[in-house]
């Protein structure tokens, strides 16, 4: 019986690989295989192919390579840049990249031309959103913590190519936003000295009008972009202070704005003479809240410091919540006092608090307002400058993006040549460019990144650990990590969790394997619970292969459900009994995947923070980004399929070819593999990695536990 299991262990096996070594030995009536082999295809993409009907394999490949993940290192904290932010330096950084210029005149347009007195509540409902999106971001920052934010997660879960264009998009995001927030700069600066600097530069220097371009080239917006450029090169400890010193500031003028606004409040101005509190009704307070949305934007920039923060796993969920709670407290109690101390009808939506306290008799204010406006914004800038070249960064070493981006000067610890070039770029764009037509780019290429994070945490969550070719590349940072001893006989099979334990006998381990198959599920599996009745159906899945599936699902129920909402009665002209089956179809849809995830084993025990009620919180905010997507014009959607064609054209005329994982996989590597035949005729492999110096690599371990045909199968088959 043992030489016929060994047999079946040697027909089950010999197509995967070619054997240059052979060990075999028994146990009783178990039989140990331990082979030593070397890939045929470096790709791994062995099974694929020979799955695919002939000549589809370089479709298969490309495919592959298109999807491929991330590999990250054992030790996680280990990195080219300087660890040196604590929890309130992240904290100042998401505060300065929330309240800029948002918090004086957003407030008031809203107010006026959406809402009224009830964009209070249009804030908290676009702050309820906004903290989903911000969970997922604090669950990536702690538990990979290196820069890149979006890009890198992405890259992690999901797969390369959709990872360069979520960095591609965030890329263009940062610079149109950071060169609008220098001309809104700009020209507040000079409104304050009657716009005494434009008519200079339209009478001495140039003005044209061409389309796209701006009237005249603002030289005032394109110089703080460079003066701030070169700051912030001189290393992450400099940008830190500038922010906590602008963000100060700002807070500061924002205290002075309650708590005068507060003394001068009328109540009557939320009356029913005045419109009431809410003129436009619900419509209007979730239109406001919409765009109250994108007012919190520039929380990721703490999850792109990660890499140089001392504890990330601490402080980015705590910077992240504190941050976020700041700013959603500062929107709230601003727009409360600007629509308390004047009507809100009356509000000038270009600088509605300083005009509020103008009228109100007190002009000096405005000057205190107007000194808090312009160092919000320049918070706002820094964080700009500082989150384009580390995703850069990122990129170039991951080998996506040009490499010389991804240099690191050796006495500032900085992306110093990112910084330069794109702060440069960033400036370029404000000195010429109209940009008031871009402006709405930043929105797609906000919701497209927390979508993508967002469903990321879902695999992620889902997703047993896989195995790197250094070490364990366990997605929780671990740097007192240490290599795992050689493996004897002495040692058990590795589990699914890719915890490797130790027991007295052989005769033990199989009895751990087999009660251990009975109890627990392992991560991504069907729940033991639903496994009679869904079994058969889905039982047989790879861990995790069900909850991608349902992910994708997920996506385009989201997709489908809100292009009915938003285009089903105006442009479509949809018939009720079509309009209503149709929110139903996609409604039932979004709720099965919804339900399909959750019967599934998540990972537990990690040491960091988790997003809570994982897959409803990511589920919640992929469905609010891509309806505040569909409210998007079309010419957006133009800009923005231009912008990925071209950002296509870099990725496969750069990118895939000097991609570092692809480099990985095209190194050769040996590969040990032992199989152990249980009497019942379960099939168990172990494949490990073998080093050139004749170790065996322990760190590399995978089980794939099958089913070979019994003795008795085999016997009737003869």
């Amino acid at each position: 019986m043992t030489w016929l299991a060994f047999y079946q262990v040697m027909t089950a096996t010999h197509s995967k690989s070619r054997y240059d070594k052979l060990q075999v030995k028994g146990y009783g009536s178990s039989v140990t295989v331990t082979t030593l082999s070397r890939p045929a295809d470096p790709s791994n993409s062995t099974v694929a192919m020979a799955t695919c009907p002939k000549g589809c394999a370089p479709a298969v490949r490309l495919c592959q390579r298109l999807n491929r993940l991330k590999i990250l290192d054992d030790d996680m904290m280990a990195t080219s840049l300087k660890r040196c932010l604590s929890t309130l330096d992240l904290t100042m950084m998401g505060v300065g990249g929330m309240v800029g210029s948002g918090l004086y005149v957003l407030t008031g347009t809203v107010a006026k031309d959406m809402v009224g007195p009830a964009v209070i509540i249009s804030f908290i409902f676009a702050g309820i959103a906004s903290l989903l999106a911000a969970f997922c971001y604090a669950e990536f920052g702690a538990r990979i913590p290196k820069t890149g934010s979006a890009y890198m997660f992405t890259y992690v879960t999901v797969g390369e190519v959709w990872a360069f264009l979520i960095g591609w998009n965030v890329i263009l995001e940062n610079m149109i936003g950071g060169a609008a927030v220098a001309r809104a700069w700009s020209g507040y600066l000079d409104s304050i000295f009657n716009h005494a600097i434009q008519n200079f530069t339209e009478t001495h220097i140039m003005q044209w009008n061409v389309p796209f371009l701006a009237h005249y080239p603002d030289l005032l917006a394109a110089g703080i972009l460079v003066v701030a450029s070169f700051f912030i090169s001189f290393g992450v400890q400099v940008s830190s202070y500038l922010n906590h010193i602008f963000s100060t500031i700002s807070m500061v003028v924002i205290v002075f704005i309650l708590v005068f606004g507060f003394m001068l409040a009328e109540p009557a101005n939320w009356s029913q003479k005045e419109g009431g509190f809410a003129p436009f009704g619900l419509s209007g307070i979730l239109a406001g809240s919409a765009t109250c949305f994108y007012a919190f934007v520039g929380f990721d920039v703490i999850a792109s410091s990660s890499e140089e923060a001392k504890n990330p796993q601490k402080a980015v969920p705590i910077a992240t919540a504190i941050s976020l709670g700041l700013a959603a407290t500062a929107y709230i109690l601003v727009s409360t006092v600007l629509t308390l101390m004047v009507p809100w009808h009356s509000l000038d939506p270009n600088s509605a608090l300083a005009d509020a306290f103008f009228r109100r008799g007190y002009s000096w204010a405005g000057v205190i307002v107007a000194i808090g406006s312009i160092c919000a914004m320049n918070t706002v800038l820094l964080c700009n400058l500082f989150s384009l070249p580390r995703i850069v960064y990122a990129m170039a070493d991951d080998g996506l993006f040009f490499s010389i981006f991804a240099r690191v000067n050796p006495v500032t610890k900085v992306p110093v040549n990112a910084i330069l070039v794109f702060g440069l770029l960033m400036a370029t764009m404000a000195l010429i460019f109209d940009l008031e037509a871009l402006v709405q780019f930043l929105s797609i290429g906000t919701l497209l990144a927390y979508t993508f994070v967002a469903c990321s945490v879902i695999v992620l969550r889902f997703q047993p650990d896989k195995a790197s070719s250094k070490g364990t590349a366990s997605t929780s940072p671990n740097p007192n990590a240490e290599a795992s001893p050689a493996p004897s006989e002495s040692q058990t099979i590795t589990e699914d969790s890719g915890v490797l334990k130790q027991y007295e006998s052989f005769s033990d381990k199989l009895q751990l394997v087999e009660r251990q198959t009975r109890e627990r599920r392992g991560v991504g599996q069907l729940r033991a619970y639903w496994e009679p009745y869904l079994g058969k159906l889905l039982g047989d899945c790879e861990p995790g292969e069900v909850v991608a599936f349902c992910v994708v699902t997920l996506i385009v129920s989201s997709v489908s459900l809100c292009a009915v909402l938003e285009f089903g009665n105006n442009q479509l002209h949809l018939p009720l009994w079509s309009y209503t089956m149709l929110l139903v179809i996609f409604s039932l849809a979004y709720v099965l995947s919804m339900a399909l995830i959750c019967i599934h084993e998540p990972q537990t025990g990690s040491k960091t923070f988790q997003v809570p009620l994982v897959p409803l919180t990511p589920g919640a905010s992929i469905l609010i980004n891509v309806f505040l997507m569909m409210k998007l014009s079309y010419l957006t959607w133009i800009r923005f399929t231009v912008w990925i064609a071209l950002g296509l054209f870099v990725y496969f005329g750069y990118g895939i070819w000097h991609s570092k994982e692809g480099m990985r996989e095209l190194q050769p590597k040996d590969m040990a593999a032992r199989y152990v035949v249980l009497p019942s005729g379960s099939l168990v492999e172990t494949v490990q990695s073998v080093q050139p110096d004749g170790q065996v690599d322990t760190s590399a371990h995978h089980i794939s536990p099958s089913t070979a045909p019994t003795t008795e199968e085999y016997a009737g088959k003869r």
